[in-house]
C-alpha cells in the first residue's frame, strides 16, 4: 500500500513510518507540505498517487486554540475537509486522527463511539467539526479518536509526560500531578499498529483507539515511576489548582468498542508505559 502521510515527524506519524514496514509511506515534512495549503495537498496527491491519505497533523495546542479559534477551525476542520474532498474526487481512502476532547467529561465509564459528543473547548469543538465534515463524505474514511498520545519521538525540548515525571523524581524536585482527571493515555507505537490493522480490515467509520483502562494522571505517573524503578513520592493535586485558559474534560477515557468488535485488541495503559520505557 502506498500511503501519503501528513504529520509524519510527530509522535504518532513517526511510529507509522517505522511500524508500517510493508507499505510505502511518503511523509513530506511540514515545511514542504502544510495541511492548510490545499493546492500543495492536491499536487502531492497527484504526484504520489497514494492508496491511502493519513492525516496526523492538527493545531493541537489546546490553550492556544481558545485564543485563536479561527486558526483552530481552519486547521482542524476546514483543512481536513478539503483534504477529504480531494480524496473523495479520486476514490482514495482517508484516515484522520481525532481526540477524546470531543466529550464533556461528565461520564463515569469510558466513552464509546455511540456516546454523544459535547466538547467544552474550542479545540474539542474544532476537532468534532472536522470529524463530521469528513464522515459526511462518500469516501472510505476512518476517523479515529485517541487520548493522551505519547511516544519515543517526542520533541527533545519538551519530552513526554513520563519523561518530565522521571526527570523531576530523579532530581528530587517535588512532583505534583492532578488526581481527579481520568483519561486513557496511549503509547504511539501501539496506536500505529492498531491503525494499520484497522485499515487492513477495510471497515471505514468512526473508531476509538487507545490503551485500555481508565486511569488518573496521578496513578499513571505513579505507575511510570514504579516501572522505571524510581521510589519518589508524588503529590496529588486537584485540576482546579492547575490554571489553564481552556476547559478540559474531567473524565475522557475511551472504550475501543468497535475495534474490539473487529478483533483488534489494544494493550493496557500499564503495558503502554512498559513498552515506552523499553523502547526509549
Amino acid at each position: 500500500m502506498k500511503v501519503l502521510l501528513l504529520g509524519g515527524s510527530g509522535q504518532l506519524g513517526s511510529e507509522i513510518r517505522s511500524r508500517w514496514t510493508g507499505d510505502e509511506v511518503i511523509a513530506p515534512p511540514h515545511g514542504e507540505l502544510d495541511l492548510e495549503d490545499a493546492p500543495a495537498i492536491e499536487r502531492a496527491i497527484e504526484s504520489t498517487q497514494p492508496d491511502l491519505f493519513v492525516n496526523c497533523a492538527a493545531f493541537h495546542n489546546v490553550d492556544a486554540c481558545e485564543q485563536q479559534p479561527e486558526r483552530a477551525f481552519a486547521a482542524n476542520a476546514l483543512a481536513v475537509d478539503r483534504a477529504a474532498a480531494l480524496c473523495e474526487q479520486r476514490a482514495l481512502a482517508f484516515l484522520t486522527i481525532s481526540t477524546d476532547y470531543v466529550f464533556d467529561g461528565h461520564a463515569s465509564a469510558p466513552y464509546t463511539e455511540e456516546d454523544c459528543a459535547r466538547p467544552i473547548s474550542v479545540y474539542g469543538t474544532s476537532k468534532l467539526a472536522g470529524e463530521q465534515l469528513v464522515l459526511r463524505r462518500a469516501i472510505k474514511a476512518y476517523v479515529v479518536r485517541t487520548c493522551g498520545v505519547y511516544g519515543v519521538h517526542a520533541s527533545k525540548s519538551k519530552g513526554t509526560f513520563i519523561d518530565r515525571i522521571i526527570t523531576q523524581a530523579r532530581s528530587g524536585e517535588t512532583t505534583r500531578v492532578v488526581s481527579d482527571v481520568i483519561a486513557s493515555p496511549t503509547y504511539a507505537s501501539h496506536l500505529a499498529t492498531a491503525l494499520r490493522a484497522l485499515v487492513e480490515r477495510g471497515a471505514p467509520g468512526l473508531y476509538h483507539a487507545c490503551n485500555v483502562g481508565p486511569v488518573s494522571w496521578y496513578d499513571f505517573a505513579s505507575a511510570a515511576l514504579d516501572l522505571a524503578g524510581i521510589v519518589q513520592p508524588i503529590e496529588p493535586i486537584a485540576a482546579a489548582q492547575w490554571k489553564a485558559p481552556a476547559r478540559r474534560p474531567a473524565f475522557s477515557a475511551l472504550a475501543n468498542a468497535k475495534l474490539d468488535a473487529l478483533g483488534i485488541a489494544m494493550p493496557s495503559w500499564r503495558e503502554g508505559i512498559a513498552a515506552y520505557l523499553r523502547d526509549k
